[in-house]
């Protein structure tokens, strides 16, 4: 078993690049790990086609496939056990994750968020709703949490945290820019500290 790579699925929405990172620090660090499985709500996506180009198998799976909402769960958990799946990294997915697939992956499930948790999480904060929070708010540092997801939107426990600085005359666009930097390197080292138990 000493040659054993976990094996991640990465949930995403958009263009990925988190995931994008994940993937790279993987091979650029040595992790024992690879992506068995990308997952999106959506059919066409910058993360689908990553997976493609790096034959990452990728599923498509939408609600709106599925007549009931606990017929959507069991093909996800479907998907996930065809594909050896031992851990789930949300990257950038705009949807709730069924309570039956949280419950079946208990602390295999990771998420991360660009703001400090606890505070400026919850249904509706995600993306530039959360930078515009934090302005308004008049905070002078934010940042990026990784953070185990339970059935709650953001109240998991945090894995790792990382702070990153507001500077006068920020925007929600220059804030959030800043802050992806940070979770291109967080991302990582937590999956570096969950498949290590090495603290970063």
């Amino acid at each position: 078993m000493a040659n054993h790579k976990t094996r991640l699925a990465a949930f995403c929405s958009g263009t990925g690049s988190n995931f994008r990172s994940l993937y790279h620090a993987i091979n650029e660090r040595g992790f024992p790990a690879e992506f068995t499985l990308c997952l999106s709500n959506r059919s066409e996506c910058g993360a689908i086609a990553f997976a493609g180009q790096h034959g990452i198998p990728t599923v498509h799976l939408s609600e709106k496939q599925y007549d009931t909402h606990r017929a959507f769960a069991a093909a996800m958990l479907k998907s996930l056990e065809e594909h050896g799946v031992e851990y789930i990294l949300l990257a950038g997915y705009l949807r709730k994750v069924p309570e039956a697939v949280v419950n079946a992956y208990s602390f295999r499930i990771l998420n991360i968020h660009p703001a400090l948790l606890p505070e400026f999480g919850g249904p509706g904060m995600y993306g530039i709703n959360v930078h515009k929070a934090v302005l308004e708010a008049g905070r002078k540092e934010t940042g990026a949490t990784v953070h185990y997801v339970d059935p709650e939107y953001d109240k998991g426990p945090v894995l790792l945290q990382r702070k990153v600085p507001v500077e006068p005359g920020d925007t929600p666009e220059s804030l959030a820019a800043r802050v992806l930097k940070c979770e291109h390197r967080l991302y990582p080292d937590a999956l570096e500290k969950l498949l290590t138990d090495r603290e970063i």
